[in-house]
């Protein structure tokens, strides 16, 4: 059955052409935000941005019209990420899948980019220096006896690159040196031979890596020349969604190898959200009911989640992503959600709200009752549990407590809640939210673990305090805030860093806006210590990409708008003050499109 969507200004026009005669089907499909039938069919259930519409009889091969509109005015779609997606019919008990050909972002999009001059190395992120030298040498292959490299060797070749180690190769001098910065290395090319001087593990594996991508995109004719290379910030992160959409393990390995080869060195795994716990834990084992979203399951097809969609991570492939990260010089620090972005939870465990509560409060994302509730015994016995088996499947040293976007007016309507406040003199509900990350930051630092939480964790009094690292995202200033106040920050405003944001304004684009429209060159307009103030120097830790998966429902679809803008998350995260330009950006660009294409990684 054949569903055509297309946007027609404010509103969204469908064309449904089925296969045979239906009596009174239900169309069902989830879109960016809440949507309605300008066309008056009746709608039976809502849920976000998931929605249910009663449509009349229809006959087989007749083109049936429907028009949808966003129930907020102020919205109007943008792109074809925000046609409805996941859409399928509910026919007498049945469900009848529906193929459109705006369902999925892999298509070709209308996106382009201006040629950029190629730098004389082509490799990103670009060193911090190099001294050019005289002429060329050429190499295809090095021989070495550095277990480091043998590491870098491993990545290229699973990568696509190739392996650039052979005891046939030109020799390779690998020489410890005690002056050079953590993470660092300098590069000797000379037609003489090839010296390699680090201090530690990671700047000999980068230093590999960096010789391997030269080998591989300037063809085995190195320029001649001394780099010396280290990075700006300790913390060069990416992060996944998995909640809204499940990810395979081989594509959270594969970004992982991406990563690497760009030198980022954090994995921020979102695994917990309104919409599914993805991870099997022993000790709540009901958490199995969130790991499906669609028909007869605890949540409909969100997102678009279509009639059915989702799945879990085991234990096995924890350890199997940690393993994969750890060999590759990336942590990977996990996610919950405290107290809000919890719907799943909440319906899956009721006695996390309080009976009593008469309040509705909305989250952005058009759900109601997704907070759970401090004054709730069950809520800590929840997010104890959530903590301590965390702390045993994850080495990483911090744990990421959540605390972003609770909703308004949330626990005004709990008098649970509210008495819980004057018993703590807490004179809001963002002070009981504050309060709350406090008291989950203690315990989770009295199971040997650090601490991390999103900005609003700041904002209340008591705030989050226990040393957290703090995760700022609703903009710069907000980072620049938290790191004057005291707390380490990372540094990931929306507006720069958000890769779920389309590239351009065209209709054939494929992402969100709402942060900012976020072209290739945008990702490096900033600066994250814009002012040289040497607090926000010692605070300001590093950055970090966002991947969100709303409008994801194919694995692929994360992999053109990751890349080639990872590389200007690569480039900020790694060189030093002031050195990235726009041109030589999207000159790296033109040579990496070579580099994606051997990891068999979609691009714009």
């Amino acid at each position: 059955m054949l569903f055509t969507t297309s946007i027609d200004g404010p509103v969204i026009s469908c064309i449904l052409t089925p296969d045979r005669d239906l009596n009174n089907p239900v169309l069902c499909y989830s879109s960016m935000v809440p949507s309605f039938s300008k066309d008056g069919f009746k709608r039976l259930k809502s849920l976000g941005g998931y929605t249910e519409l009663q449509l009349p009889n229809l006959q087989a091969n007749v083109e049936f019209e429907i028009t949808l509109a966003y129930e907020n005015s102020e919205f109007a779609p943008f792109n074809r990420a925000w046609l409805p997606l996941g859409a399928y019919l509910r026919h007498e008990n049945t469900v009848l899948e529906l193929t459109s050909t705006q369902q999925t972002g892999v298509l070709p999009c209308a996106v382009t980019f201006e040629p950029g001059e190629a730098p004389p190395l082509l490799v990103c992120p670009q060193p911090a220096s190099f001294q050019a030298g005289e002429g060329t040498v050429k190499v295809h292959k090095l021989q070495a006896d550095d277990s480091n490299l043998q590491r870098s060797n491993t990545l290229t070749r699973r990568a696509g690159l190739g392996p650039f180690l052979s005891k046939q190769g030109m020799s390779l001098d690998v020489i410890l040196d005690e002056t050079i910065p953590s993470d660092g290395y300098r590069l000797e090319i000379r037609e003489a031979g090839l010296s390699l001087f680090h201090r530690d593990q990671n700047g000999a594996f980068y230093g590999g890596i960096t010789l391997a991508t030269l080998i591989f995109l300037h063809k085995g004719e190195l320029p001649c020349g001394i780099i010396q290379d280290a990075p700006r910030f300790e913390w060069r992160g990416q992060h996944l969604d998995c909640a809204r959409h499940f990810y395979k393990v081989e594509s959270i390995l594969q970004l992982l190898d991406l990563m690497a080869l760009l030198k980022m060195n954090r994995f921020h795994w979102h695994f917990s959200d309104d919409e599914a716990f993805r991870l099997e834990l022993e000790s709540l084992p009901g958490l199995v009911q969130t790991h499906f979203r669609g028909e007869g399951e605890l949540l409909p097809g969100v997102f678009g989640a279509g009639s059915r969609s989702g799945g879990s991570y085991s234990k096995t492939d924890v350890k199997r992503i940690v393993d994969h990260a750890t060999a590759l010089g990336i942590e990977v620090m996990p996610e919950i959600e405290i107290p809000a972005h919890a719907l799943a939870l909440c319906r899956l465990y009721p006695t996390t709200r309080d009976a009593l509560e008469n309040g509705q409060e909305q989250s952005v994302q058009g759900y109601f009752k997704n907070v759970m509730n401090p004054a709730m015994p069950d809520s800590w016995r929840i997010w104890r549990t959530i903590i301590d088996e965390i702390s045993e499947l994850f080495p990483c040293e911090l744990i990421h407590l959540g605390g972003d976007e609770l909703p308004p007016d949330t626990w005004h309507g709990s008098p649970a809640a509210q008495n819980l406040m004057q018993a703590e003199t807490l004179k809001t509900t963002q002070d009981l939210q504050s309060w709350t990350m406090s008291k989950a930051a203690q315990y989770t630092v009295s199971k040997g673990k650090k601490p991390a939480g999103w900005e609003e964790s700041t904002l209340g009094s008591p705030s989050i305090g226990n040393d957290a690292l703090i995760f700022c995202w609703t903009g710069q200033d907000a980072g620049l805030k938290a790191a004057r106040d005291g707390y380490r920050v990372v540094m990931m405003p929306g507006q720069k860093t958000y890769l779920d944001m389309a590239h351009t304004k065209l209709a054939d684009d494929w992402g969100a806006n709402w942060a900012a429209i976020i072209s290739l060159e945008e990702t490096i307009n900033w600066d994250p210590v814009p002012n040289n103030d040497p607090k926000l120097e010692k605070n300001i830790i590093g950055i970090e990409g966002a991947f969100w998966s709303e409008f994801t429902t194919q694995d692929q679809e994360m992999e053109a708008m990751i890349a080639p803008r990872i590389l200007g998350i690569s480039t900020m995260a790694w060189q030093p003050r002031g050195s990235p330009e726009a041109k030589t950006l999207l000159g790296l660009r033109k040579a990496y499109t070579e580099l994606f294409r051997a990891l068999d990684w979609d691009q714009a």
